[in-house]
């Protein structure tokens, strides 16, 4: 684990894509990604638009909200001094439990105790210099519309609609994208995958096959209208 925060950054993330791609001999790959790996998944698209067959993004955008991020990197950084200070089993408690992680743990107790376990087996340092490098240092997404805007790759966005942090940012990226599509499920905290497998597997096995048939294409111009109404109607 690196000693230097400065070495871990979203787009070292992103290219650490592309280089286990790299090892794997895969020119192209449909590539998905929750939360941290959701953030680094967007920028692969960005930065290896032509190694993107399509993206699938979730659980992106907590930190992006201007009006919370004095709150959000104050969380942040007291959350990287708590693996500096305490054992990580210790460190990452009252996180397991936050208000994006409850849903899990009603739905499936064990799997969330699972869940908090292997978290709790975390490289201290490296937990920490992510909050700080990664987290702490990634822009906004409501700064980066030129660059969404431009990306002409399939991609679908999901989020639990209990994940506050994620709702508002993932509405946006659906705005700004052609090519994107939105998936909200209900009554779903931030580990989509781990609390909804069953429909989660579905719901990527649907995207992938219509990115397979080149039936996901970019959305109609005409659907941007605000009037039911239309003038050429």
């Amino acid at each position: 684990m690196p000693a230097d925060a400065g070495d871990y950054t979203h787009v070292q993330a992103a290219d650490d894509i592309a280089a286990v791609m790299d090892a794997a001999g895969a020119e192209a790959a449909h590539v998905v990604g929750l939360s941290m790996g959701g953030y680094a998944t967007l920028h692969f698209g960005l930065r290896h638009r032509t190694r993107a067959r399509s993206l699938m993004i979730g659980g992106i955008g907590y930190g992006a909200r201007k009006d919370t991020r004095d709150q959000f990197e104050q969380d942040t950084l007291a959350f990287s001094e708590r693996f500096e200070t305490l054992d990580t089993p210790e460190a990452i408690r009252p996180y397991a439990i936050n208000p994006y992680r409850v849903q899990f743990q009603n739905k499936d107790p064990r799997g969330w105790r699972e869940f908090a376990d292997q978290f709790g087996e975390h490289d201290s340092t490296g937990s920490a210099n992510t909050l700080r490098g990664v987290l702490m240092g990634r822009p906004s997404l409501f700064d980066m519309d030129d660059e969404i805007a431009g990306l002409d790759v399939p991609t679908l966005i999901y989020t639990g609609d209990e994940d506050e942090p994620c709702l508002e940012a993932s509405l946006h990226l659906k705005r700004k994208m052609p090519w994107a599509g939105l998936w909200i499920l209900p009554r779903t905290g931030h580990t989509v995958n781990l609390e909804e497998p069953e429909a989660f597997n579905h719901r990527l096995l649907e995207f992938l096959t219509a990115v397979d048939a080149d039936v996901w294409q970019p959305r109609d111009p005409r659907s941007l209208g605000h009037s039911t109404l239309p003038k050429d109607a």
